[in-house]
């Protein structure tokens, strides 16, 4: 079939597009290289790390059009890197990649200036066209996080009140909030977090005296009503 001029000039335009530069940070070694055999033919990855110092060192050495960031990195949260990189480079363009959909994470990664929010059960193909929209200008959540961050955003989740009662509470408080409230006995949340049971009884009865809750079905359906779990 004989092309159009306008359809020779679009194919023109699509075959000479460089690819998208990406720059992966996770902290998992085994992930990082899982994302790099799902996108690396789409895309060209010119950087990765493992913990926040690299990972600003990096990106702001490469200056891709997206990063794919995790939300907890060694070092430092995904947050502290988008703040410190966007003081040396404003325009640079952050996709959050999370395992995570805890209200905290993604208002905290979004506020910081990602510009978009998936979670890790992407496809390959979800998560490429998700760079490009991202490289494009567009925002970009999955889709059981967009109602959330619309809500979030228009008034409907009281966010200063959210970030309020999380600010008394340390990074290790919150971990053992949030599998106390999906139902973890103490004894499975030490296995996870790798502390003694004695110390998850500490951290939940601080939780507990900080939020000014009495019992475990309270912190449960506080942390339910924030859509921390």
């Amino acid at each position: 079939m004989t092309q159009t001029p306008d359809q020779q000039s679009a194919g023109g335009t699509a075959a000479e597009r460089r690819p998208y530069s990406v720059v992966i940070v996770d902290d998992h070694a085994m992930f990082r290289t899982g994302v790099k055999a799902e996108i690396g033919r789409s895309v060209a990855l010119v950087g990765e790390a493992a913990d926040a110092d690299r990972a600003i060192a990096v990106i702001l050495q490469t200056r891709p059009d997206v990063v794919l960031l995790d939300v907890h990195l060694p070092g430092g949260g995904g947050v502290e890197v988008i703040r410190k990189v966007h003081e040396k480079n404003p325009e640079q363009k952050f996709l959050a990649l999370s395992v995570s959909d805890a209200a905290e994470d993604v208002i905290g990664v979004i506020r910081a200036g990602a510009r978009g929010y998936v979670t890790k059960s992407i496809s390959g193909s979800e998560l490429i066209d998700a760079i490009r929209r991202v490289a494009e200008g567009d925002a970009v959540f999955s889709p059981r996080l967009a109602g959330f961050v619309l809500d979030a955003f228009s008034g409907s989740i009281d966010l200063a009140t959210v970030d309020e009662d999380l600010d008394r509470l340390s990074q290790r408080e919150r971990e053992v909030l949030r599998l106390i409230a999906r139902g973890y006995a103490y004894k499975e949340v030490a296995k996870e977090l790798f502390i003694s049971i004695k110390t998850v009884e500490t951290h939940v009865s601080s939780v507990l005296r900080k939020l000014q809750l009495s019992n475990r079905h309270q912190l449960t359906r506080w942390a339910t009503d924030r859509r921390l779990v």
